[in-house]
């Protein structure tokens, strides 16, 4: 006996930019009905979000669910979000700026009181680089960019055209070089994280479900990111520094020590992943001999091993340290505040 669920909504969310809604009165009881729709997202970023989302009025499970049936064929595994929802996420790859024809199953049918219509294709006219991930998590202000819509659609969760512009030009031209629309990168990977650890996710950095999920909720209910946008640069030109930037505005700088040439800090953008109040740290040191130093203060892991921490040193300015980015006690505590997981650390000259 095949079972069917009964229907309530369904939500096309995600790369594709296409809804479905039902149409009260009319009749749902032809299975070849279907929508198309628009990749507008690099095949790479295909496998991270959802096609389509559905509602159902009583508890549905997602592996019993059959598969969608698309044309161009995609390949799409159910997730459960919910007890009463269900997403699709694509496991092929997109090509970017092809219409892919979408059809429910036909063992999946709402009952005679629903129908299934088109809502219009807000993404068509879309660049292929543009990309929704992006556009809400400026919107809810945890990238260092602004979104502006060209037309702002009445559903903000839809992904709509419009344009990105940088929102603070005194932080170093480091990091805005590294801003590109569309190119998955340490900005939007850190921004992620800063939204999972805020919502008491996983900090993957990865566009899940769950990310998701979260993230059309506070969409829908216009919850913005209540902090400041922190970024910390660690110059290593001499002498050696670090620098916090609050909402765009430098608002700190202090002495730091990098790693000596045969461990040194590597250059580059990373997101803080891992926090400490104090920590020992244990490891070996370049001639063979073992370190073992408990209670360092202060440290925000964002690469590896290297870290932002207070170290007690005779002097600071210099490389000095095994990788990670060494302070004076006060120097660490003022910055570790700012420093939340997901917050940007940059090392270069």
């Amino acid at each position: 006996m095949t079972r069917r669920f009964p229907l309530a909504l369904a939500l096309g969310v995600g790369i594709l930019g296409a809804t479905l809604t039902p149409a009260l009165g009319a009749s749902a009881t032809a299975p070849s009905r279907s929508f198309v729709v628009s990749a507008t997202l690099p095949a790479s970023l295909s496998s991270t979000l959802p096609l389509v989302r559905l509602h159902f009025s009583s508890a549905a499970k997602a592996k019993k669910l059959p598969p969608l049936v698309t044309k161009p064929a995609l390949s799409t595994v159910w997730q459960q979000i919910g007890p009463n929802d269900v997403q699709a996420m694509v496991t092929s790859s997109l090509r970017p700026a092809v219409n892919y024809q979408i059809s429910l199953p036909t063992r999946m049918r709402c009952s005679s009181t629903c129908a299934f219509t088109t809502v219009a294709n807000r993404v068509a006219s879309m660049a292929t680089s543009i990309t929704w991930e992006e556009q809400l998590l400026a919107e809810l202000n945890y990238l260092p960019v602004s979104f502006t819509p060209l037309n702002p659609a009445k559903d903000a969760t839809l992904p709509t055209s419009g344009t990105f512009a940088w929102k603070y030009p005194a932080l170093p031209q480091t990091l805005q070089s590294q801003w590109k629309v569309g190119a998955s990168g340490a900005i939007v990977r850190g921004a992620v994280m800063n939204f999972q650890s805020q919502h008491n996710l996983a900090t993957t950095g990865l566009a899940d479900a769950t990310f998701w999920n979260a993230l059309l909720n506070d969409v829908t209910n216009g919850k913005v990111d209540p902090t400041s946008y922190d970024y910390v640069f660690v110059s290593e030109a001499t002498p050696e520094t670090t620098t916090l930037y609050v909402a765009g505005k430098e608002k700190f700088r202090t002495l730091a020590n990098t790693g000596i040439a045969v461990a040194p800090t590597a250059v580059g953008t990373y997101p803080v992943y891992l926090r400490y109040l104090s920590t020992t740290m244990s490891g070996t040191n370049p001639d063979g001999t073992k370190y073992h130093d408990p209670n360092i203060q202060f440290v925000s892991y964002f690469n590896g091993g290297d870290a932002l921490h207070e170290f007690p040193r005779y002097s600071y300015g210099s490389p000095q340290s095994l990788g990670c980015v060494e302070m004076t006690l006060a120097g660490a505590q003022t910055i570790f505040p700012f420093t939340p997981i997901g917050t940007l650390v940059t090392v270069g000259a």
